[in-house]
Order: C-alpha cells, then sequence, then structure tokens
C-alpha cells in the first residue's frame, strides 16, 4: 500500500494551474491566492511619526530636570508640522509627523508642564519614541509573494499601503458528487436501509471554507449511467471534481469504472487509517479525487491528502500543514497503517476520542485536532505527539 507522504507528494506533482487572475477588492481578498508579487508602491510610515504622546525636541536642547523648555507648536495626528523653534519643544500625539528639527520625543508622563514651557523630568536617548520613515516597509519591497494565500493580516498591511484591489487567482470551481442509493436528503424522511447523507454536505462545507465556488451536483445513484452522466456534467462545468463513495472494490462501485472510461484513474489503496481506498485520475482532462464513503474517512483524506492538491490548482505555493508538538494523555497500541486519531487538547494532554470508527462522524465535531500516528508506532501516555489542529488546515 501507498504510503500517505508518498500519496501527497505525487498529487503535488500531478497539480497544475487550473485558473486564471483577476482583481478583487480588500473585502473580498481574504483566502484569496495572489497571482503576482505584491510590490509596495511607498513607504511605511510615509514619514517620521511619534510612537506616543508627549513632547518632540532636540535632544542637545535638553535644559536639565530643573529647566523648561517653551513649546513652539502643537501636533496631532493628520497635520502637517512646521519647523521646530530653536531650543524649543513642541507638543506631540501618537502618529503625528515629527516636525523637522526635531531628533527626540519623550513620554508626556516624564514630563510637567509650567508657566515657562515644559520640563523633562527624565531625559531619554536620542531618537527615542520615533518610528522613522520606511521602518516598516520599504518602497519598492516585496512584501507577498505570488501564490501566497491571503489572511486577514495580509488584508490590513494592503490597505496600509494604499491598494484598494490586488492581484488574485480566479477561485478554483470544485464540482462534488456523492454516491450511493442508500442516501436520503437531510429533512425528507429516510426509508428502511437508508441514511442521511452526510457526505455532501461535509465536502460543501469543507471546500467553501477553503474558498473554492463549490458546483453542487447532488447524488449519484449506483448505476454506471447515472454515475456517467453526472460525471460528464462535472467535467463540463468545473475545474475539478471530488467525489465521495463509489472508489472500492464493490459491484455497484461504479465510480472507477466511469472514469476510466471517461479519462485515467489511479486507484490507490493508501496505507492510512481511515481512509484507505482513494481515487486520482482525469475525467475528459478535469483532474477528479475520489474519496472514501464513510464520512469521518471522506473528513481526513481531504484534509490530510486532498488539501494541498486543492490548493496547488488554485495557485497557491505553500500547501503544507505542520503538525505542532503535543502530550498524549492516554496510550495507543501499535498500528499497520499511518493513523489520524481524533483528539481533544485539555489541561492534562491529547484525550483520545473513545470510538476511532470511520463511521463515527461525532468524533470529528468533539475532537479538536488529530494524532498523527505512523505506522508500525505505538503511544504511550505522555509521549510527545504529532498534533495537527483542525484549524491548521483552514
Amino acid at each position: 500500500m501507498m504510503r500517505v507522504e508518498e500519496a501527497i507528494e505525487r498529487l503535488l506533482q500531478a497539480s497544475h494551474l487550473r485558473v486564471e487572475a483577476e482583481r478583487t477588492g480588500l473585502g473580498n481578498a481574504v483566502g484569496r491566492v495572489l497571482a503576482d508579487d505584491l510590490v509596495s508602491p511607498l513607504d511605511v510610515p510615509p514619514a517620521d511619526n511619534s510612537a506616543m504622546d508627549g513632547y518632540a525636541f532636540r535632544h542637545a536642547d535638553w535644559p536639565g530636570p530643573d529647566g523648561a523648555l517653551p513649546l513652539s507648536q502643537r501636533i496631532t495626528a493628520g497635520s502637517v508640522p512646521g519647523a521646530l523653534d530653536a531650543v524649543s519643544a513642541a507638543r506631540i500625539f501618537t502618529g503625528a509627523e515629527t516636525p523637522p528639527g526635531a531628533d527626540t520625543v519623550v513620554m508626556q508622563e516624564h514630563c510637567e508642564e509650567t508657566a515657562q514651557g515644559v520640563r523633562i523630568l527624565q531625559r531619554p536617548a536620542p531618537g527615542a519614541n520615533i518610528r522613522r520613515r520606511g521602518q516598516d516597509v520599504r518602497q519598492s519591497q516585496v512584501v507577498l509573494r505570488r501564490g501566497h494565500r491571503l489572511r486577514p493580516q495580509d488584508v490590513g498591511l494592503s490597505a496600509s499601503l494604499g491598494l484598494a484591489e490586488l492581484p488574485v487567482y480566479r477561485r478554483l470551481k470544485v464540482a462534488t458528487i456523492a454516491t450511493g442509493d442508500e442516501l436520503a436528503e437531510p429533512g425528507e424522511k429516510a426509508r428502511p436501509g437508508q441514511i442521511y447523507n452526510s457526505n455532501r454536505y461535509l465536502m460543501h462545507a469543507q471546500l467553501s471554507a477553503w474558498g473554492f465556488e463549490v458546483v453542487d451536483l447532488g447524488v449519484a445513484r449506483d448505476t454506471f449511467d447515472a454515475v456517467e452522466s453526472v460525471m460528464r456534467e462535472a467535467a463540463a462545468s468545473a475545474d475539478f471534481i471530488v467525489t465521495s463513495g463509489g472508489v472500492s472494490v464493490g459491484e455497484e462501485d461504479h465510480v472507477k469504472d466511469v472514469v476510466a472510461r471517461l479519462g485515467a484513474l489511479d486507484l490507490w489503496k493508501i496505507a492510512v487509517k481511515p481512509g484507505k481506498p482513494f481515487a486520482f485520475g482525469h475525467v475528459k482532462g478535469t483532474p477528479f479525487i475520489g474519496l472514501p464513503g464513510n464520512p469521518v474517512s471522506v473528513f481526513v483524506t481531504l484534509l490530510v491528502i486532498a488539501r494541498g492538491c486543492l490548493f496547488a490548482s488554485q495557485g497557491a505555493t505553500d500547501t503544507r500543514v505542520r503538525a505542532v508538538a503535543g502530550r498524549a494523555a492516554v496510550s495507543r497500541r501499535e498500528t499497520s497503517r499511518e493513523e489520524y486519531n481524533r483528539v481533544r487538547s485539555t489541561g492534562s494532554g491529547l484525550e483520545l476520542y473513545y470510538n476511532q470508527s470511520s463511521g463515527a462522524l461525532f468524533s470529528i465535531c468533539w475532537s479538536d485536532g488529530l494524532v498523527r500516528q505512523p505506522s508500525g508506532t505505538a503511544i504511550e501516555e505522555g509521549d510527545t505527539v504529532e498534533y495537527l489542529p483542525f484549524q491548521a488546515f483552514l
């Protein structure tokens, strides 16, 4: 069976940019992928300014703690100061430009205003409390690289550079298909032998949370013709196809046969638990990923294995999810496959959910992440383990 890392690497090697560039406003930029390097058009800050409320003066003019400097001007944020008068101080507020001639700002708590001006009781170091022009960002500096997935702080930075729009890649359009005659839709009365269709909504929710445009093609019934029809529609309407179920070896698992007829298929058995059956290929040139049928397997393989390939197809350059160290609160016996255990972070460590079945959907709601357990290893209580919080997959 294929190792998880090998499967991820093969998917990334087969991934190609599937979308073109466009421009978007800052209000819609979070989660989008930059289509070009972002270069600063200006210095930030654009001029020397005060880091706090206080008094701006020339350090060499300090008259000692008993002397006073006359106040020559009052400078608020947004105003343009005049040159500082000789041997004087200026009242200044946080963010205000420092006047030409001043080289130091002293905080107001270290000063005392008198009829003669301001007494500076504690002399600061030369240049203290001044944010220098370009201290944060220099003009022409590349601040974000092409392929970077934009976060809220990146949007704030872009706004600070005066940019109202950003070059991004179009959202990847992902067609989703759930398969199975046993599936009933939420809100309907389930007949005997049916279960409610959780995979359809799980896939839709996760792909939408990643910022992709989801084309929900509903449920394909367990016939070759039904699966072929919806696969043709998916290939014509989307940049990528993701399905759940139908990729195992059962007589009613038609997805793999349809994909083989309409394109090409690699049917992988990955040494992972949950989620051993996994398919990858293309349908009439549109890339395809076939997830397992059990809901926990859908969730885990979508996060751990499929995520990087999808983001690479969107133009992202860094698609890896990095584990953090955690402490196991319970023991876990040796596993023959790489296992992703559902856990919750507590004060005593990472607590294991009691039911690790691939059908126990509540387990991924109870938990807040996964512990990666390499094949051939056991976990003892107190061991340091690789913890993948769900937040890291966003």
